[in-house]
């Protein structure tokens, strides 16, 4: 299995992330422009490591989907909100074909987990998503694992903060089983880039309308996804 990190200046929680990594496992650590010397920490630490300079979390996943080479492929933050050891039990649902796409639904643990701006955001997107799709999803959260050609086969072509649901809105639109499992959502390691502000909060939501807003496509080849 592969686990694809986007990662901008982590330095500080990638050694706890890589630890927590299922044994076995590949960490793909894709670096989006790191000043805090984290693409040297995460090869030091085991890692492989994929530069993207195109800035963007939409960029750096597909980066890191590229790249890896695994039949199920896992993607996790880089900043020790959550533990990707928990990503296990997402595979074998995947791997036993009891879902297509599994998504982890997170239970803020800790005061400053979660911040209100940002789950009213999360709120307001999972009920648009469910007027869009039929999904009753109640997150959209990182954590999340699904067969390697199938998500290539999506056409996936957000580069910023929606890439994670448009990768949910394609996998309805193509009929998918999409499951979501409870996490423990930790405070993060350093600096938050988006849902630590309003600013960030309001970009997200804006780049993801902006997915809900698109119509159906029909779903590409893994050639054509490139």
């Amino acid at each position: 299995m592969d686990v694809v990190l986007p990662c901008l200046d982590e330095a500080a929680a990638l050694p706890w992330v890589l630890a927590r990594i299922p044994a076995g496992w590949r960490a793909i650590v894709v670096d989006n422009g790191s000043t805090d010397g984290s693409a040297e920490i995460a090869r030091g630490l085991g890692a492989t490591v994929v530069h993207e300079p195109r800035r963007g979390f939409g960029a750096a996943c597909h980066a890191g989907l590229l790249a890896a080479d695994a039949d199920i492929v896992c993607f996790c933050d880089c900043d020790a909100s959550l533990d990707p050891a928990l990503l296990a039990p997402f595979v074998r649902a995947v791997r036993d074909g009891d879902s297509d796409l599994v998504l982890g639904r997170r239970r803020p643990e800790g005061r400053g987990a979660w911040p209100p701006h940002a789950r009213l955001g999360n709120l307001a997107l999972a009920r648009m998503l469910r007027r869009r799709t039929g999904l009753r999803l109640h997150d959209l959260g990182p954590l999340r694992a699904a067969r390697r050609t199938d998500l290539l086969g999506l056409g996936l072509t957000d580069r910023r903060s929606g890439y994670p649901l448009q990768m949910v809105v394609r996998a309805a639109d193509a009929g998918w089983r999409v499951e979501e499992r409870e996490v423990p959502y930790r405070p993060r390691t350093g600096r938050s880039k988006v849902t630590g502000t309003w600013r960030g909060t309001w970009h997200a939501v804006r780049d993801m309308r902006a997915v809900l807003s698109q119509p159906p496509l029909m779903p590409r080849t893994e050639e054509t996804a490139r």
